[in-house]
Order: C-alpha cells, then structure tokens, then sequence
C-alpha cells in the first residue's frame, strides 16, 4: 500500500534520516521503534506530509506522494497529546473532521457513534471532555482519528502521556481496535497504521512488524517474535533488553550450535545464516533463558555458576545480576516464586540456560 523508497533528510548539517526503505500492506500495523533522535518522528512527519524530505520518493497505491499537501492524503493522525477541543464535548470532538468534509448529520451522526462504539465510550457523547480520564480521553482521540475512514493511521507516541498502569491497560486494546475494521472486497481487516514509539514492550505487543532504528538508519525489520528470538546486531539485542552479551567462537554448526564462551561451552537452538565451526560470533542470552538449578547439579549443558550481585523482587519476576572473575555481568529473569530459593548477595549460585533463549550473531555485526 505504502512505499518508501530511499528517503533521506537533515536538518541543516545534521542528517537524521539516511536512505530508508520500507513497504507496508494494506491493512498491517508497522510500529517504528528507537531511541529519541533516531529519526521516526520526522519519517512519520514526512509520510504524513509535514516534512519534506531531501531525497526519495514516497508512493502510496503507486502514486507519488511528492506535492500532495496534508489534507488531501486521506490520513489519520493521532499525537501525544491528544489534541483535542477543550469547549467541546465528546460527540463535536469526533465529528469535527467529518463536519469538515461535510458530511450530512444523519450520516454524521451515524458514524460517530459507530466509532464511540468502536472504543468502548457509547454513552459519553455528551461529556465534555475535561471531564473525562487521561485513558477515556485517549479513546476520544483515537475515534475522531478514526472517523473520516483513513487510508492511513499515523501514530505519535500515543500512549506516551500516560502513566505505565493506563497505558499497559490499553496496548491490547488498541491493538484490538487498529484490528476490528472488517475486511471488505479485496481488502484484508484492520487499519493500515505507521504507529512510533520508544517502548518496546508497547511495539511487540501492537505491532504486525516492528522496524528498529538508530540514527536516522534502519537496523532490523521483522515480525515481533523474531526479532525477540534473533536480533540481527548488537544494538538490536540492547534495545529490546538483552544486556547478556558474550564474545565466542562456534565448535558445532548446525544443527547443534555449540559455542565456546568465557563461561563455558553453550548449546542455542540457531545460528546465523552460513556460520560455521571455527567462526566468531557473540551468543545473546536473553533475560528470560535462565533458570534455578541447585548448585550440585552437573553433567547437564548450559549450567552457568555465578556470584550473586543483586536481587531486585518484581512481584511475577525477580531480576538477578551475576559477576564474574573475567568482569562479565549477566542479568537474568527468574519466577518471582524463585525469590525464596535464593542466597544473600555476596553468595554463588547456578542456572541452566535454555538452548532456545540462546541466540547467535555473526561477530562482523559487531560495530556497538
């Protein structure tokens, strides 16, 4: 539906976006997801219109986006703020693009309730919007966004305002929303939708693919589950919360893939494309591969003995922190039942990583 090809931008001397490419079907959710500064605001802003970019060209069902102002893209538009009109009340403040497009107030109406449906406010058309709650008001956005029937959804951070409680709330139920509009002739179901952020945990649970990005370039492209299951470069790893990284060298290729570390021999479920025996690589454990295995245990694979550092209780979770001779710091997941089985800090302990939550990167990545 949307193509973007080879666009680059910089403001000034500075450059913020080199040479992005990028496809997105009808109806998928695409999340942008980096650090601030990395660059997917302005993409957004430049999809929407609002910025032009120096160089590449935008299509959207094959026509060239290049001279189409904002309002005649036909996309909807949804920011941090909300944006809304304090002086009106709910029903004005989702029927405000379609009395712009001048709607007959039958079909008007029709519609608007239709989207206070849609996001669970029937009822509240009335209410003025002062007096609704930072969530409710977030609904009220999202319909008047909605309303007009965008070709295009573009998201800013729009759950960025809340607090952690609220927005963990609605992430489901936005991706629920994004996904309800049916499908229609020769039309997949839900929204076709551009949503940015900086949190991961709200980009793998909304998103049909997530793109990862820093500094202006794109890092990795993929479904959320894969990109958890093998982030493509270091950087990648990091971000999403994999801070157990671990220089070694391949002993067993496929499909075995058993590599030497300063900890030790590790198995893991895949490596990357074309690595062979004899190869360095870097294994990413990730937070949640580990488990409590009393510390007699032996002769079984993956057993890594550490000296306990810290021990932070997260109710579900207990976050541990391992240290090693060599300065090697592991970080690891455990069931917060795991809480009453563990030593003071300051005493040894062992876990056994799973194979699967082991991945491999080819050391040529290794640039961060």
């Amino acid at each position: 539906m949307l193509a973007i090809h080879n666009v680059s931008k910089a403001f000034g001397p500075t450059p913020v976006l080199h040479d992005i490419s990028l496809e997105i079907a009808r109806g998928e959710i695409v999340c942008l997801l980096g650090p601030s500064g990395c660059g997917k605001t302005t993409l957004l802003r430049i999809v929407a219109g609002l910025e032009q970019a120096d160089a590449g060209q935008l299509l959207l069902e094959g026509q060239d986006l290049a001279g189409v102002p904002v309002h005649r893209r036909g996309f909807g538009f949804m920011f941090q703020d909300f944006a809304l009109f304090p002086h009106r009340n709910v029903f004005d403040n989702v029927a405000f693009g379609l009395r712009m497009a001048g709607q007959s107030k039958a079909a008007l109406r029709g519609r608007v309730l239709e989207m206070l449906a849609l996001v669970g406010l029937s009822g509240l058309e009335a209410r003025q919007v002062h007096q609704l709650s930072g969530g409710q008001q977030q609904r009220v956005a999202l319909a008047r966004s909605l309303a007009p029937n965008p070709a295009l959804l573009l998201l800013d951070e729009p759950l960025g305002s809340l607090d952690r409680t609220l927005r963990e709330e609605l992430i489901g139920e936005l991706r629920g929303i994004l996904r309800q509009r049916p499908a229609g002739k020769d039309e997949p179901a839900g929204i076709t939708s551009i949503y940015v952020t900086h949190d991961q945990q709200e980009a793998l649970a909304i998103a049909d693919r997530v793109v990862i990005m820093n500094a202006g370039r794109i890092e990795q492209i993929g479904a959320p589950v894969a990109l958890y299951r093998q982030p493509a470069t270091p950087f990648v790893a990091r971000f999403l919360g994999m801070e157990n990284l671990l220089p070694g060298q391949i002993v067993e290729g496929a499909p075995g893939w058993l590599t030497a570390t300063p900890l030790g021999l590790l198995r893991s479920a895949a490596g990357p494309v074309d690595a062979a025996a004899g190869d360095s690589v870097l294994a990413v454990a990730r937070p949640d591969a580990a488990r409590l295995v009393d510390l007699a245990t032996r002769a079984e694979e993956n057993l890594v003995a550490g000296q306990l550092q810290e021990v932070s209780f997260r109710g579900s979770q207990v976050k541990i922190t391992l240290s090693y001779a060599d300065g090697q710091r592991l970080v690891f997941d455990l069931p917060g039942a795991a809480a009453g089985d563990l030593p003071a800090p300051g005493q040894w302990i062992q876990i056994q990583l799973d194979p699967a939550g082991i991945s491999l990167l080819a050391r040529s990545v290794d640039a961060s």
